[in-house]
């Protein structure tokens, strides 16, 4: 999906890590949301509390996920999931734009 319609943007910015990263929610009718946003390169952690979809529509990271015991690499055109109430890291090497969702358990 390139575009989302009807929905709401809240104008005030998620930033994190000094910056480095920034997205902006986007609440849809149902009640759902999403964040769409850009990170830059670096090294990041982040804590869930629901389950997350994490789109990555270009640019390149490496993220160890809970679950996993090694680093994966992900790349424009890829995803993965990452489980409610946990930890994971990023390791962004390039300028990343992404869209994040939030999942119904």
């Amino acid at each position: 999906m390139s575009e989302f319609s009807n929905v709401t943007v809240l104008r005030k910015a998620n930033i994190y890590f000094d910056g480095k990263v920034t997205s902006r929610t986007v609440c849809f009718a149902d009640g759902s949301k999403k964040t769409l946003g850009i990170m830059l390169p670096g090294e990041y952690e982040f804590n869930t509390d629901a389950k997350e979809l994490m789109e990555i529509h270009s640019g390149e990271l490496d993220v160890l996920l809970p679950q996993n015991s090694g680093w994966q690499a992900v790349a424009g055109g890829q995803a993965f999931e990452v489980p409610a109430k946990s930890k994971f890291k990023m390791q962004v090497k390039t300028v990343t734009d992404y869209c994040c969702s939030f999942l119904a358990e």
